[in-house]
């Protein structure tokens, strides 16, 4: 029987887990997301063509994947529908790979309104997209949400103009109940061809031996319960969260990628220990293009926290790294990492997500050297310049995990592989 590998971010998400995913999608014969929404993306060049995906499982892309969103997921069918669409624009058999979760909830516009709404009253913003995720959640946890097996209930009509009257009393806005019920019934069809039991599906894949990879949404650091609360998502994107958002036990996952960039970077609100709010982080901002997938926001930019990412491997059991934008901080004559935290005068390589304790750390940094060329061509860890061998191998000490994956560039084909997969 085959077990699934899960790919999860070790920081505050954008780390290029979809190039993970992307890779192993060579191999894998299934594709899966666990949790989150579209307020999440991963992007991908494949062919001078970049593709922003956001809900479908970036797997999808090797046209020979089944892509799964599975039931953790929240679900907004106009977004789905379009990525759909885009999809088959662009040659994918979305038709013959994709396969929705029955279980998986659905965001309504309302959602998005109390979502604007809640982030307007909060005493600290936490920097959240507006997408409707939090709200869709909270209604899942409430027991009062509508999962898409629902969209086929006779009494849809009934159930939407409900949750309508509890929103509208929420917000002060008006929504039309009926425009809603048509457009959510119309949607309802175009995605009847995809939707099914996935937790039975999954088990069935892996008792026929097909190997699948789990798509980590956000990351570690922005979990509801071990992320820096309260500026987190509204899921699990730790391995716990893979579990119950795709029915799988903690028997059928095999290895665990957790996945780095070569310097930080974090979208929103919250703490950021070794954040950069100088030309230093400008220049990396710059040179990695770092700008939100879905929002579009500039990303705060600072040095590998090497603390942060022990902290992510020892919560999701990683065994192997992905280092993404070696190329990029090697562009820079100096590299910093910060290897402790000093707080109130104490050192210390343990992580809290203690609000507190995160704005009293000030990072504890080693220097490497920089200016490792254009390393794009390197196909082999040997062919990589010194400065950058010492680089890698430094992380792997730290953590005590195999960095396997190396991005040296933004095409698909600028990957080291230094494991057998």
């Amino acid at each position: 029987m085959s077990k699934a590998s899960a790919v999860l971010g070790c920081f505050y998400g954008d780390e290029g887990k979809g190039r993970t995913t992307d890779y192993l999608a060579i191999k894998a014969e299934v594709s899966v997301r666990a949790t989150g929404g579209n307020n999440a993306g991963h992007s991908i060049v494949v062919n001078g063509h970049k593709f922003a995906m956001r809900l479908i499982p970036s797997g999808i892309l090797s046209n020979k994947t089944i892509a799964v969103i599975a039931n953790g997921v929240v679900l907004n069918p106009s977004v789905l529908i379009g990525e759909i669409n885009m999809l088959k624009e662009h040659g994918i058999d979305v038709d013959k790979w994709l396969k929705i979760s029955d279980k998986a909830h659905v965001i309504f516009p309302y959602h998005e309104e109390m979502d604007v709404y809640l982030e307007s009253k909060r005493h600290h913003p936490i920097g959240t997209t507006k997408n409707g995720i939090g709200p869709t959640y909270c209604d899942k946890y409430e027991r009062s949400g509508i999962r898409i097996e629902d969209l086929y209930r006779t009494d849809l009509k009934e159930r939407i103009t409900s949750r309508v009257r509890a929103a509208e009393k929420i917000t002060g806005e008006k929504f039309d109940a009926e425009k809603i019920y048509e457009d959510y019934k119309g949607y309802a069809e175009v995605l009847r061809p995809y939707v099914c039991d996935t937790v039975t599906l999954l088990h069935k894949y892996l008792k026929e031996d097909k190997y699948m990879v789990i798509e980590g949404a956000q990351a570690t650091l922005l979990d509801i319960d071990f992320g820096s609360y309260p500026y987190v998502t509204s899921s699990n994107p730790t391995i716990g969260g893979m579990l119950t958002g795709t029915g799988l036990s903690a028997h059928d996952i095999g290895d665990v990628f957790g996945v780095i960039k070569a310097y930080s970077s974090r979208v929103g609100e919250g703490p950021f220990v070794s954040e950069l709010k100088d030309e230093t982080g400008d220049l990396i901002r710059d040179l990695g293009h770092e700008y939100g997938t879905v929002t579009g926001r500039p990303r705060r930019c600072g040095w590998l926290d090497l603390v942060t990412v022990n902290y992510a491997v020892m919560l999701n059991g990683v065994n192997y790294i992905n280092l993404n934008h070696l190329d990029t901080i090697g562009k820079l004559p100096k590299i910093k990492v910060c290897v402790a935290y000093e707080v109130n005068g104490e050192v210390t390589r343990d992580f809290s997500t203690n609000e507190e304790f995160l704005k009293a750390a000030k990072p504890v940094y080693e220097e490497f050297e920089g200016n490792f060329g254009d390393i794009s061509k390197c196909k082999t860890f040997e062919e990589l310049p010194l400065a950058a061998q010492k680089y890698v191998r430094y992380i792997e000490e730290y953590t005590g995990t195999k960095v396997a994956l190396i991005g040296t560039g933004a095409e698909r084909e600028n990957m080291i592989v230094t494991i057998d997969l």
